[in-house]
């Protein structure tokens, strides 16, 4: 199964990408990386992403949205304000990049289970699970992965960026992600826990 996103903002970074290749940084997923080189189009798009800073254009189309995930979400954040803050948070930072916050919400799920102070056996941090040598990378080694907005905004940059390489298969774009390129069992997790809990029918 090939499933294709497009956006009018893959195609801006796609127009790009000549002109960031000829930097030098990692390649590797945002969890789990090897011995690959760094990827320059992803270092340019992390730095854009560091360098900026809400997404509903609607307030009641917000409040059922917020209200509607919160409720999802209370068994993991039972804290109403920090679970409205990750909501937030969320949903701009996935609208930034052209990503289905919901999307981004089962990522979260499999990643960390919603723990912001998460740490892999890999050393990756926080909510999606990033990579803290990135911050290294984009030059600003004293922002705190574990902060909910940066990590977001880095997970998510990382995440849209997969896609674009991967032409739109989501499946292709996160076993990239995970660093199990080649296997599905990541991606299906994913789309399951997308499916049966946060898909919007």
């Amino acid at each position: 199964m090939r499933i294709s996103w497009t956006s009018s903002t893959g195609r801006r970074l796609t127009g790009c990408i000549a002109l960031w290749l000829a930097a030098v940084v990692m390649s590797g997923p945002a969890v789990a990386q090897g011995d690959e080189a760094p990827d320059p189009v992803l270092r340019a798009l992390l730095v854009e992403a560091a360098a900026g800073s809400d997404s509903f254009s609607d307030r009641f189309d917000a409040e059922v949205w917020l209200s509607d995930m919160s409720r999802r979400l209370a068994r993991q954040v039972p804290d109403v304000q920090e679970r409205l803050l990750i909501l937030r948070h969320v949903h701009y930072e996935a609208q930034r990049v052209d990503l289905a916050p919901e999307l981004v919400l089962a990522v979260i799920d499999v990643e960390s289970n919603f723990d912001r102070f998460a740490i892999s056996h890999a050393g990756a941090r926080g909510l999606m699970q990033v990579m803290p040598f990135w911050l290294d990378e984009i030059g600003r080694p004293d922002d705190n992965m574990f902060h909910i907005r940066t990590n977001l905004r880095m997970g998510c940059t990382i995440l849209r960026y997969y896609l674009d390489v991967e032409r739109g298969d989501l499946v292709k774009a996160l076993a990239r992600y995970n660093g199990s390129r080649g296997q599905r069992w990541y991606a299906d997790r994913v789309l399951d826990r997308l499916r049966t809990r946060w898909f919007q029918g």
